[in-house]
């Protein structure tokens, strides 16, 4: 079956509905961080070329700034001991780079982030599980969490299975997300838009904010 068969059969099946964006977004940026990021130093295993990726991120962020759409940032990191990563740290030797206080685990540098930004430390792929991400959307009313950074087939998918789980609606920002492995990135896509988010255009996420101007 061929990919264009395989769309047709998931809509007529009834998969690949649109969610919509609600009223209050939230950006979060997931793991941009300098050992995903930085794939020039060969001693960072888990890096991957994603420098337009961090462009069209910075693009959404200079963009919400007049909106104060509250910009969250996400990272990984460890104790030297690895025992926070539990069994994950069996499954991917390269978590040994993820060391806590080292500058490998801080947001990458060329994104505009701003003091008032929050960043969230999370242990595994999803940036729900273990963190306090839903309080602090649901404080400030977000009901629609537009997600950038890598992987798509990790954190990035976790992350959205999640926030439709909590009740969120996802959108995931085609070209502001990346992928060590651009057959997963594709694949991940599809099914992320066929079953728990709706996988949107960075055009389209512009566009709404520009209707949220009073």
């Amino acid at each position: 079956m061929t990919h264009i068969d395989e769309e047709t059969f998931f809509k007529e099946k009834g998969f690949g509905q649109r969610i919509g964006f609600g009223q209050r977004p939230a950006i979060v940026v997931v793991d941009f961080i300098k050992a995903f990021t930085d794939y020039r130093n060969p001693d960072l295993v888990l890096a991957a070329n994603v420098d337009k990726q961090l462009l069209q991120t910075n693009r959404l962020i200079d963009a919400s700034r007049l909106l104060r759409i509250p910009v969250i940032f996400t990272t990984v990191s460890y104790d030297d001991n690895l025992k926070d990563a539990g069994i994950w740290a069996l499954k991917q030797s390269g978590l040994v780079t993820l060391r806590s206080g080292t500058d490998v685990v801080a947001v990458d540098s060329t994104l505009h982030r701003e003091p008032g930004d929050t960043i969230i430390v999370k242990k595994y792929a999803s940036s729900f599980f273990g963190t306090d991400l839903v309080s602090r959307l649901v404080s400030q009313q977000v009901e629609t969490v537009i997600l950038t950074g890598c992987t798509t087939s990790g954190c990035i998918r976790a992350t959205a299975v999640d926030a439709i789980s909590y009740g969120f609606r996802p959108m995931i920002v085609e070209e502001a997300v990346g992928d060590r492995s651009e057959a997963a990135h594709k694949q991940s896509l599809f099914d992320l838009q066929a079953k728990y988010a709706d996988v949107v255009s960075i055009e389209s996420v512009l566009s709404y904010f520009q209707e949220m101007i009073p």
